[in-house]
């Protein structure tokens, strides 16, 4: 495609992005299906542009009036996905001066806003959790998040699909942490490739993993994902169980749980059972009460943990939306409680990043709770032979009482867990 059409193309996209009325993968790929002449090379290039102007939104606010042109293709240009001399041959002269001042700002010259490019309410909140590692946070959260794959234990082992993916021209490093883990630099298409669509490998982040890692599903055992989405725990968890026992995936969207149908084929389990409920007390829910051994409470959050893959999200999001969540949070952990029976596990996690989403709501429930023992993460991932398991946790005496992964510690997205075994 001629570079300025990639470039007009691009402002288009950048300025339904900006528009936040849906989420911006959703815009992206709608726009993609739209138009079905772009080849993989150039909708590459559009979704990077895409994000990088998301994730820098207030540098580049800070540089756009100084330009001229409709301000989402001043954006387009600022954050274009490509070589500066390609995108220079679509440029006017005008633009390309402009561009090549904005390029020779330092950006330790700029204001603070302009370089951690956060929303001011969240700003705090981060600098109060992390002091001076706030800004190696911030640093991380401008960069795209790395792929991780996990290799399906059911079928395959780590080593052979490693071998396989090498056989492809895909390099694949084993994840520091994850015992199922491998990561891959760049985007591959992934569903080309037999060890996709045999169902060896699901895209999975690392810290998504060890939640299902943690919870330690045993052969046999009765277990819930009790907010399943499309399913990625809930097929790690499968594996762990060798496709035994019996794994209910509730969830109330049955949209979403529709995306778990095509992955459950691939990953060969036969002990998963989808199922969409209508709100946190439903009777089927009511029907399992006491009987479960195991109880996964991957709560609707934020999302605040994913900036890396989702900048939109801090855009989007508000600390009126996130009060809302914690009622929603705190509700759906009380009623998927009821489930667990005596002796059974139950995990609340979160991909927040605030305290609020995660201390809060596990402490308020572990107060109104006695029956419910807190259970320290560190000591469970260390019986799991994870490497680092003490690193991965915070809180508490020991100061691993909760699962608490960073993006600039960890190279995974934020999550949050807490544990609890019943009385």
């Amino acid at each position: 495609m001629h570079p300025r059409a990639l470039l007009d193309a691009a402002a288009e996209l950048v300025g339904l992005v900006l528009k936040f009325d849906h989420p911006a993968d959703a815009i992206v790929s709608r726009y993609f299906r739209e138009h079905r002449e772009l080849g993989q090379r150039e909708r590459a290039t559009l979704a990077e542009t895409v994000y990088n102007v998301l994730r820098k939104k207030l540098q580049y606010d800070h540089f756009a009036p100084s330009g001229s042109g409709p301000k989402e293709r001043r954006m387009a240009i600022l954050g274009f996905h490509g070589p500066r001399d390609f995108l220079h041959s679509a440029l006017n002269d005008t633009e390309s001066s402009w561009l090549k001042a904005c390029d020779a700002v330092k950006t330790a010259d700029l204001l603070e806003r302009h370089r951690h490019n956060l929303p001011e309410w969240l700003v705090g909140p981060l600098k109060a959790q992390l002091g001076g590692e706030f800004w190696p946070l911030a640093d991380a959260l401008l960069r795209p998040a790395p792929l991780d794959l996990r290799v399906n234990a059911l079928t395959d082992k780590r080593a052979d699909v490693q071998a396989e993916l090498k056989l492809a021209g895909i390099k694949a490093m084993s994840t520091p942490h994850s015992p199922w883990g491998l990561r891959i630099d760049g985007k591959p298409a992934l569903n080309k490739l037999d060890t996709f669509t045999r169902g060896a490998i699901e895209v999975q982040d690392e810290g998504s993993q060890l939640l299902a890692l943690m919870l330690d599903a045993k052969r046999g055992e009765m277990v819930v994902d009790f907010c399943a989405g499309a399913g990625g725990k809930t097929l790690a968890i499968g594996a762990c169980m060798r496709s035994t026992g019996r794994l209910y995936a509730f969830d109330v969207s049955a949209h979403r749980l529709d995306a778990l149908k095509p992955r459950l084929a691939r990953s060969k389990l036969s002990n998963v059972h989808p199922a969409a409920i209508a709100h946190e007390r439903d009777d089927r829910v009511k029907r399992l009460a006491g009987k479960i051994d195991r109880v996964l409470v991957d709560a609707p959050c934020s999302g605040l943990g994913t900036l890396r893959r989702n900048p939109d999200l801090k855009w989007r999001q508000s600390p009126k939306a996130v009060e809302e969540l914690t009622a929603k949070q705190a509700a759906i952990l009380q009623s998927a409680s009821r489930l667990v029976k005596s002796g059974g596990r139950l995990i609340y996690a979160t991909c927040s990043v605030l305290p609020e989403e995660n201390e809060a709501i596990a402490e308020a429930f572990g107060a109104a709770h006695p029956d419910f023992e807190p259970q320290d993460a560190g000591e469970l991932l260390a019986a799991l032979k994870v490497d680092g398991a003490p690193g991965l946790c915070s809180g508490g005496e020991s100061g691993s009482r909760y699962l608490r992964l960073w993006p600039h510690r960890h190279d995974t997205d934020g999550f949050f867990a807490a544990v609890w075994k019943r009385k």
